[in-house]
């Protein structure tokens, strides 16, 4: 079988190694919604009529709404569409905020711990701009955010942009139900600075004292500022409820053994934020029964989505505008930092900066609730040349993407001119400017025979135009730099016996990939075709079989077995592989192998049974 490889280089990179505010107006967002989902598509028409989104800034995908979703899912059907979306608008350092909707899973499926892979939809989709410049993200544990301030007073943060963090900022507007998140936008399109902040120590001397060390700096910190008569700090036994006028509120919740309700009373004022110490209050957004309270995980008659803790939906049904919360358990010292959050938030840093500056980890558990343009304390606004970056002409790129992308290179030995044509080619392809992607690649390769990414892009393109002597040129060039890279010696091996109808040329490389691969089925498939070309049925129908096996959702592995067993006068069992390639792939009708076996079943010798 001929191996495809999707016409983006940066993609190919990821063998190398890398070296190295706020957004002012609605083009720096770009606002996901799902179109099977009906509260998705309204919330997404709000929100975009609110803020004045762009209409080309709202981008629909298809996925099962549900709380869960497979990493594999998770990968093709979010995260690759949003990441062609930034590619073909060119928009990798414009975009800053990623805003998903409700009805877009919350938790991607994975292992538990400290090193498990379970994680945020939200928290992963953070890294895209890493895997867009082509670099690894490895899923288990947490990876430390570019943008956490730490233990760094919040005049030293700076304005999130792509100039200095290789992220985006990512909120959802979500709750329990499309009321909810229509109020939380309405809120966080019209905040106040008015109001107090609640910061609620839990009221026990036992266990991990550390987020009622943060609770206090916090309040240090908000008083140094100017706030002091508008915290108020508990540090007793009581439960800081019944509160009008609430710019903040951070608690222990459910983990305080003095909240025993779900509801506080707490009046929130337009552009209030929240957080609590609890580890699973993001695990759903489906409303709980109104008999439901929260309990104690001792008695599961007291859970409600799989925990008997704290919901962040309650929050906002009191009306914060801007909450966080977790989809699992994330551990303490993963959890928001009350003393950056808030001092961050007076600042006149916006909400998502604000939150994300409080953010120790990223592909985590954490989600942020809210509209990331809310700023109650607005600063001035940022430079056109962080909200909207220049393009790079070397690359055609943006500038601080293009930046990136030329220093991975250059730490892989590619020489500066040949990168700027590679990451030229990745823009042009991503645009669909094939052709001009074509010369830059040829640029590339050029400069730089050894741009192996490059020099497979180019044989994919010369096999789409039939020019297979060129195809099999570049795939040569490869194998003289890397002679184990199976995908060349496949496709060389392919190429070989089928364009050029020597397939006895193929065969040691086909054998070769097979090898190296360890058995793959693609490879499996291209060396049992050949084998079929030379008459060597019963080796061509041993790999087959484990092509089938492989991939029995391909149509080309069944038209391949099935013209092996008509070859050795199986016509029924041909006719079913026949059936199955037609199914799968109905274009397969129009292959001059499929129309013959149709027709004019092959009926001469065979080395294999009768």
């Amino acid at each position: 079988m001929q191996l495809s490889f999707p016409f983006m280089v940066a993609g190919l990179l990821v063998a190398l190694f890398p070296t190295i505010g706020g957004a002012q107006d609605a083009s720096n967002i770009l606002l996901i919604r799902n179109d099977t989902s009906s509260d998705s598509q309204q919330i997404a028409a709000h929100y975009a009529s609110a803020r004045h989104i762009p209409a080309e800034n709202v981008l629909p995908i298809t996925v099962t709404p549900g709380d869960d979703i497979d990493r594999a899912a998770y990968e093709a059907q979010i995260e690759q569409p949003i990441g062609r979306w930034i590619q073909r608008n060119v928009a990798q350092d414009r975009i800053l905020y990623i805003v998903l909707t409700k009805g877009i899973p919350l938790r991607i499926r994975g292992t538990a711990g400290q090193t498990g892979t379970v994680a945020s939809v939200d928290s992963e989709l953070t890294l895209l701009y890493r895997k867009l410049l082509g670099l690894p993200v490895a899923a288990p544990g947490p990876i430390a955010n570019p943008y956490f301030l730490g233990d760094r007073g919040a005049e030293t943060a700076k304005p999130f942009s792509h100039a200095d963090a290789d992220i985006y900022l990512v909120t959802r507007l979500d709750g329990f139900t499309m009321a909810d998140v229509f109020h939380l936008i309405d809120q966080g399109g019209a905040p106040t600075r008015e109001g107090d902040f609640l910061l609620d120590e839990r009221a026990t001397v036992v266990g991990d004292r550390t987020g009622d060390a943060w609770l206090a700096a916090a309040a240090k910190e908000l008083k140094s500022r100017g706030f002091a008569d508008r915290v108020v700090l508990d540090t007793g036994t009581g439960v800081l409820g019944n509160r009008k006028r609430v710019l903040g509120y951070y608690s222990w919740g459910s983990n305080d053994p003095a909240i025993k309700q779900r509801h506080l009373d707490l009046e929130f004022v337009p552009g209030a934020l929240a957080a609590m110490f609890v580890s699973t209050d993001a695990r759903t957004f489906q409303e709980p029964p109104t008999t439901w309270t929260i309990g104690a995980w001792t008695d599961p008659k007291t859970h409600f989505a799989g925990s008997p803790q704290s919901l962040t939906g309650d929050l906002i049904r009191e009306g914060a505008t801007g909450v966080a919360g977790h989809v699992a358990e994330p551990f303490l010292g993963a959890t928001i930092r009350p003393q950056v959050l808030f001092p961050a938030y007076a600042s006149g840093f916006n909400l998502a900066e604000s939150f994300y500056l409080g953010m120790p980890y990223l592909s985590w558990q954490t989600v942020v609730i809210g509209d990331p343009l809310c700023a109650a304390f607005p600063r001035a606004p940022l430079s056109t040349l962080l909200t909207s970056p220049a393009i790079d002409p070397s690359t055609e790129a943006p500038v601080f993407y293009s930046l990136r992308r030329m220093a991975i290179s250059a730490a892989a030995g590619m020489p500066q001119e040949a990168a700027a044509f590679a990451v030229k080619a990745d823009v042009r392809l991503a645009t669909g400017n094939l052709a001009g992607a074509g010369q830059a690649l040829e640029a590339a390769t050029r400069l730089y025979p050894k741009f192996i990414a490059g020099q497979l892009t180019l044989a994919g393109f010369y096999e789409a135009a039939a020019l297979y002597d060129k195809a099999i040129e570049r795939y040569r060039a490869v194998l003289d730099y890397s002679p184990n890279e199976f995908v060349s010696l496949n496709n060389l091996a392919y190429a070989l016996a089928v364009h050029k109808a020597v397939p006895a040329e193929g065969l040691p490389f086909a054998l070769k990939a097979y090898q190296i691969s360890g058995g793959a089925a693609n490879m499996a498939d291209t060396l049992g075709w050949i084998q079929h070309l030379l008459g060597d049925q019963a080796s061509a129908e041993k790999f087959l079989q484990i092509a089938v096996k492989g991939l029995p959702g391909n149509g080309l592995v069944h038209l391949h077995l099935a013209a092996v067993y008509e070859a050795t006068n199986r016509h029924a069992p041909g006719a079913v592989e026949l059936a199955k390639a037609l199914a799968l792939e109905p274009s397969l009708a129009n292959d001059p192998e499929a129309k013959k076996l149709a027709t004019s079943p092959p009926t001469g010798p065979s080395s294999g049974r009768p």
